[in-house]
């Protein structure tokens, strides 16, 4: 493949326009090609058609302890989905709380606790002036919404291969008391799949915030999410917190939600001392128990470690197909040409690519117009501002193998057209 650094800018031209005859071409056909969002596509759903029929007598509906879950009650979990995440995480099952479907609006209702009702015996974070959230970027976009939402100031922290940049973070949660938290995604993060280091999580045990209330939100959404055979470990932050006095930092969140359903899955969230009792109070008041035919219908279908593990297998062969083709794809296109640099995941939902000479929102903009539609340049970053303009983060899993080939070669063709513009753009300028 031609190295568009090495090329003359007569030769650029040239290849801009084949290019650009090629985009028009594909610009008629009007596709639908959605890689915006990390869904699981209709083979992965179908894996779990099972669940919907584990419960269809009373007496299925009847827990180990004679509890009968079609009606109120027990409002923070099933007892044997407590002790089916504690086995599956190694976190202490008397730490857990058994929520609704999403993982998402259990951290929606941390921050609006702490908002509203303060932690560790400090004021309420709404009545205490500014509220600053540390956010490692690229992130997850919906994190960053929810600090926006609650009128935080977002500060980006750069990510490194190991993890966030800890020397940053001990310096903001260390000198800044309205430092109150930070989001983290600790295993094969979003967007970049990147797993913290034993020294990261080590670190981030050892933190000594200025502020008492500090929060380390711990969304492990891809604990068991592995894409090769060969697990990647990541520490147990609640035991790393606990041998350094410091139970009361982190609230951990998982769920099942790319596991079985997302629109029905099962969350969870851990946490010890007065945050658990603080959230197993809110909890008693928020709801009279959350949907335990759910919660029965998982442990019944998934059983324990050892069956959930091999059926992750199932999901893995379905989305290495789809990984590879992008990979390959990248590295055919790519790979003597450098305009463009990627991830190689090892799990997780995301490719994670960085563009050249910040045209990053202009690929959005050119795979748009062919249809291919992209999660929004700069989403990965706080208030959606990149200020590199480089990042995309591409999702493979929802579409299907001949649609993601022609979605990942398109989008190869706009970063081509995209890099030449801008190249042809800040030439002109030089020349003004």
């Amino acid at each position: 493949m031609k190295n568009f650094f090495n090329l003359t800018d007569n030769e650029l031209l040239i290849e801009y326009q084949k290019l650009l005859e090629n985009y028009n071409e594909y610009k008629s056909l009007n596709l639908n090609l959605n890689m915006s969002r990390g869904k699981p596509c209709s083979e992965q759903l179908d894996l779990s058609t099972g669940l919907l029929n584990v419960l269809s007598t009373k007496e299925d509906c009847i827990n180990k302890d004679g509890i009968d879950c079609r009606n109120y009650g027990i409002n923070d979990g099933l007892p044997e989905m407590k002790e089916f995440i504690s086995e599956l995480t190694g976190i202490d099952k008397e730490n857990f709380i058994v929520g609704g479907n999403s993982s998402l609006s259990m951290m929606f209702d941390t921050i609006s606790y702490f908002i509203t009702h303060g932690s560790s015996g400090s004021i309420p974070w709404g009545k205490g002036g500014k509220i600053k959230f540390l956010c490692p970027s690229p992130g997850y976009d919906r994190h960053f919404a929810i600090s926006e939402f609650f009128g935080m100031e977002m500060i980006e922290i750069p990510m490194k291969k190991d993890g966030p940049d800890m020397d940053l973070i001990e310096k903001h949660v260390s000198e800044d008391s309205s430092v109150k938290g930070i989001w983290c995604v600790p295993k094969y993060s979003n967007p970049q799949g990147i797993t913290y280091s034993d020294e990261v999580v080590k670190r981030f045990a050892k933190l000594k915030p200025a502020a008492k209330d500090f929060k380390i939100i711990w969304d492990n959404a891809y604990f068991v999410h592995d894409l090769t055979d060969e697990e990647t470990p990541l520490l147990n932050i609640i035991d790393e917190c606990k041998k350094y006095g410091n139970e009361e930092l982190p609230i951990v969140f998982y769920s099942t939600s790319k596991i079985t359903f997302p629109g029905a899955g099962v969350a969870f969230m851990a946490c010890l001392g007065q945050n658990l009792k603080d959230f197993k109070k809110m909890y008693s008041i928020k709801t009279v128990g959350f949907d335990k035919l759910n919660q029965l219908r998982h442990i019944k279908f998934l059983k324990n470690k050892a069956t959930l593990l091999n059926y992750m297998k199932k999901h893995r062969e379905i989305l290495n197909i789809k990984f590879k083709i992008v990979i390959d794809c990248l590295n055919k296109e790519f790979k003597d040409n450098p305009i463009l640099r990627w991830n190689n995941p090892k799990g997780g939902y995301f490719v994670s690519v960085d563009t050249d000479l910040k045209c990053a929102k202009r690929v959005v903009e050119l795979c748009k117009e062919l249809g291919v539609v992209l999660t929004g340049a700069g989403a990965t970053y706080p208030y959606k501002k990149d200020r590199n303009d480089t990042n995309i983060r591409l999702a493979p899993t929802f579409l299907s193998e001949n649609e993601l080939k022609t979605a990942i070669k398109l989008f190869c063709l706009c970063v081509k057209l995209a890099f030449i513009e801008k190249r042809i753009k800040n030439q002109n300028k030089k020349e003004v």
